[in-house]
């Protein structure tokens, strides 16, 4: 079988012949980087959609692209199921009971049938368990339930805020998303109304825009309040009150807040916050599958957080750097209602500005539905890749043949082939078509690595739901000086001196709140890189004990603090007491000697660390963190990859077009030369024959003429015998192309194994690369002796305090 694992190829299946009804030994790979024209599968019910749609998006975590998944039946949390051990107990809490029954079997009889057969499945399609394993190395797979505690619950309050406002500058863009926003809110109060003739709607509205122009954070008891009383008079060329009376807008701000008061609605408020960066990738930086499971919810709890996940994907899309290979799926499962034709439900406009956009961003959209008629005729045109199974309806595959001729060109379409070979589907089968090809293809869908146990139940996503292990930080204790007293210690007038605020409660009854002496120091620190384009301003605060030994102040067991200058305070707390002040302490000039120090300490030891791809010679920038560098990497990786596959084809490509010119040549002359030599062995044996019968029966005795026929006769043997030569030389001729042929097969798969590491980011071994400032860019902002609170217990022993 031929290998599968090739660099940005999503193994699908193995092509199917329609004559002989069988699938062919020929696998069928799919670029990657197609993904970003979009895919639309269509099938009814039975079809293998589902399958199907499971194996690309297992191809595309093998690939290490992470995807969003909006999952309205439950199907797609099947994606977690995955085995790699492949063992009876693994697959013992998934299998279905009742089906373990009518196959009259236990379920751990039933468990074990499972487990044998998903190994041989996968077997047959040349896969194992360390594909799943794979797999699993390279994503982490989520679900997600929003409005349910089932799962990881989604908070929906950030998306009611705009996260980026670099969207101000663009009219329509924040006109698209607030016709959505309140389009979804409204209806979850079950108020369908329309952006141009409801009251409802275009106060929300003018409330939604005043508070993003504002770049204010909005949450909905803050739009409760924004309802009954609004930031603004007038709405148009109308006053308030005469275009939206108070009482009525009291009812609508009544409609929120019992909203908003609904225990069933608190579900909606916590959770993770509706984060797209979070979706795709964990804090790491390791590409996620971020299952949305929607099952649970009503149809206008659906629209409502879909459009709203939706208008955040949009958000976050447009500020991703341009890139022609794939960054991220956008897989949407069951899409029936929200991309119709004839209506326009709030996720409609995400969805079409989505497949009209996101190309350019990376962003490939898979969209998945049973019958075309669900969709609208401009999203079909705007999808490059068709995935078609078994149809219902002869209906069902006009509209689709429609759509296909809209989106491919007539010009390169054959209509009554194409109506035939879907009419003609049978269960697992695809007809693929995609405008990067040149023509489609019918397959047969290989096994899914993850077990397909059908739609997951709340209880079943609840045992898979991931769990946060809590950690607990210990308290800093010091020794503080025995030697304390209720005065506070003199030092000289001039010399600066602060108390930091103490935080929490005592730890004990007998704990009393004691101040012990630390200087403290605080700079601005300028790094700069030309070569490097840096050019980053870092603040830096740090505190150090004062003791009674020959070096009173050692920066270097300095400690970073995150207390501000501003919250420190001039006075210490009543009923406290003081550690004893070192000598040093109390005299102006050691402050001098000490602020120096400090900035020779922020020389020497304080510096900028950038990460660095030793590959692909890149740096981090200022304050990126690793998770935020290692996203960034993976996709230059993708896109350095994309590029050298390509230039490897084109080197290939000459050689094997000029080969395979060679070898149909080759191939036609064994054709013709065992023609020839079949028609020539055919005369001969026909002169042969003749002469020799005539011979026998023509006549008694031999003639001069029967002599000269059987001379002719013998030379047509001996043409025949070069005819066969002729043959035998085209044949080998032809073996040896065939063998160039392969070896240059060989050669292009030693060129890709050799190379394929070097585009995985997460093989990348980081190096630091440092930036230290210049003596002339520190610049001190507050030197000075600070009382930092402890808790002081019986035994001497202080417990930090701030």
């Amino acid at each position: 079988m031929e290998n599968f694992e090739k660099l940005g190829s999503f193994y699908l299946g193995k092509k199917f012949d329609l004559k002989s009804n069988s699938l062919t030994n020929e696998i069928i790979l799919y670029d990657s980087k197609d993904l970003t024209t979009h895919a639309l599968c269509i099938g009814m019910t039975g079809s293998g959609k589902t399958g199907l749609c499971i194996s690309l998006l297992e191809e595309a975590a093998i690939d290490s692209i992470p995807a969003i998944i909006i999952d309205p039946k439950g199907d797609m949390g099947n994606l977690k199921l995955a085995f790699d051990g492949l063992t009876k107990e693994e697959f013992l809490p998934w299998v279905n009971e009742s089906e373990a029954e009518k196959n009259g079997l236990t379920k751990e009889q039933f468990a074990e049938q499972q487990a044998s057969l998903w190994k041989k499945g996968l077997g047959d399609w040349g896969q194992s368990s360390d594909r799943i394993k794979m797999m699993k190395d390279k994503v982490e797979v989520e679900i997600y339930t929003p409005g349910s505690s089932s799962g990881i619950p989604i908070s929906i309050l950030e998306s009611l805020s705009l996260d980026n406002y670099d969207q101000l500058n663009d009219a329509d863009a924040i006109h698209d998303k607030i016709e959505s926003v309140v389009g979804s809110l409204l209806g979850l109060l079950n108020l369908n109304a329309d952006p141009l003739t409801s009251r409802e709607h275009i106060l929300l509205s003018a409330i939604f825009n005043h508070y993003w122009q504002n770049k204010n954070i909005i949450d909905l008891a803050l739009l409760i309040n924004a309802v009954q009383n609004p930031p603004f008079e007038k709405l148009g060329v109308f006053d308030l009150s005469s275009f939206f009376p108070q009482n009525d807008r009291l009812k609508l701000a009544m409609m929120l807040n019992n909203l908003l008061a609904s225990p069933s609605f608190q579900t909606w408020l916590n959770g993770e916050p509706m984060n797209i960066n979070n979706f795709l990738y964990t804090p790491t930086g390791k590409p996620k599958l971020s299952i949305i499971s929607i099952a649970h919810l009503s149809d206008t709890e659906r629209m409502f957080f879909v459009s709203l996940l939706l208008n955040q994907l949009i958000s976050w899309m447009r500020v991703q750097p341009g890139t022609s290979s794939l960054r991220a799926i956008l897989y949407f499962d069951e899409l029936f209602g929200y991309l119709p034709p004839v209506s326009n439900p709030p996720s409609k406009k995400a969805l079409m500005t989505l497949l009209k956009q996101a190309r350019a961003f990376g962003l490939g959209l898979v969209l998945a539905t049973q019958n075309p008629v669900d969709i609208d005729y401009k999203a079909l045109s705007n999808t490059g890749t068709w995935l078609i199974g078994r149809l219902q309806t002869e209906q069902d595959i006009n509209r689709l043949i429609d759509g296909l001729m809209s989106s491919s060109g007539s010009d390169k379409f054959n209509k009554n082939e194409i109506t035939s070979i879907i009419s003609g589907l049978g269960k697992r089968k695809f007809l693929l078509h995609n405008v990067h090809e040149n023509e489609p293809v019918v397959f047969g869908t290989r096994w899914a690595l993850s077990y397909l146990a059908g739609p997951l139940t709340k209880s079943q996503i609840s045992t898979l739901k991931s769990v946060t292990k809590s950690s607990t930080k210990n308290h800093v204790q010091h020794i503080l000086n025995k030697n304390v007293s209720t005065v506070l210690p003199v030092i000289d007038s001039s010399i600066k001196q602060f108390y930091i605020p103490y935080r929490g409660s005592a730890p004990s009854v007998e704990a009393k709140l004691t101040y012990k002496p630390f200087v403290w120091g605080s700079a601005n620190v300028l790094f700069s890189d030309t070569k490097k384009q840096i050019n980053q301003e870092s603040y830096i605060a740090r505190i150090t004990p004062i003791e009674n030994t020959a070096i009173a102040v050692d920066w270097l067991s300095s400690e970073s603090t995150d207390i501000s200058e501003d919250e420190l305070l001039t006075k210490p707390e009543a009923e406290c007491s003081f550690s004893e002040l070192p000598k040093p302490a109390s005299v102006k000039a050691s402050y001098s000697n000490w602020e120096k120090d400090f900035k020779d300490f922020i020389f020497r030891n304080h510096k900028l660390d950038l990460l660095k791809s030793p590959t692909m010679k890149i740096t981090s920038k200022p304050n990126e963190s690793e998770r935020e560098f290692r996203i960034m990497l993976n996709q230059a990786f993708r896109e350095q990859r994309d590029q050298w596959v390509e230039k490897l084809r084109d080197k290939y490509s000459k050689k094997i077009i000029s080969l395979e010119s060679k070898i149909r040549t080759a191939e036609e002359r064994v054709a013709r030369e065992a023609d020839q030599a079949k028609q020539q062995k055919v005369q001969t044996a026909i002169s042969i024959g003749t002469t020799l019968l005539g011979s026998i029966f023509g006549r008694k005795t031999f003639s001069s003429g029967t002599l000269s026929k059987t001379g002719t006769a013998m030379r047509g043997a001996s043409r025949t015998m070069k005819e066969t030569a002729d043959v035998k030389r085209a044949e080998e001729s032809l073996e040896l192309l065939l063998k160039q042929r392969q070896e240059l097969d060989e050669e292009f798969e030693r060129e890709v194994n050799l190379y394929s590491n070097n585009f995985d980011a997460t093989l990348e071994k980081l190096e630091t690369e440092s930036i230290y400032p210049k003596k002339t860019n520190i610049s001190i902002n507050l030197f000075c002796l600070v009382w930092a609170p402890f808790w002081l217990s019986k035994d001497g022993n202080g417990t930090k305090a701030f």
